[in-house]
């Protein structure tokens, strides 16, 4: 196999501008209050727009 280059695979991250590798799996526990118990919720979300949803939680 041969080797590639630092400069083909910045053009390559480019040309994936718009797939999967822009979104985040955030998992939140959240408590039950009857029960005590914790369950996980999980969200994916772009990169970008993960501040914002970890400031909407608090």
């Amino acid at each position: 196999m041969a080797k590639v280059s630092k400069n083909a695979r910045v053009a390559q991250r480019a040309a994936n501008a718009g797939s999967g590798r822009d979104f985040v799996k955030i998992v939140v526990s959240v408590k039950d209050p009857k029960s005590g118990k914790y369950s996980y919720k999980e969200h994916m979300i772009h990169k970008d727009k993960k501040d914002e949803f970890l400031a909407s939680l608090k």
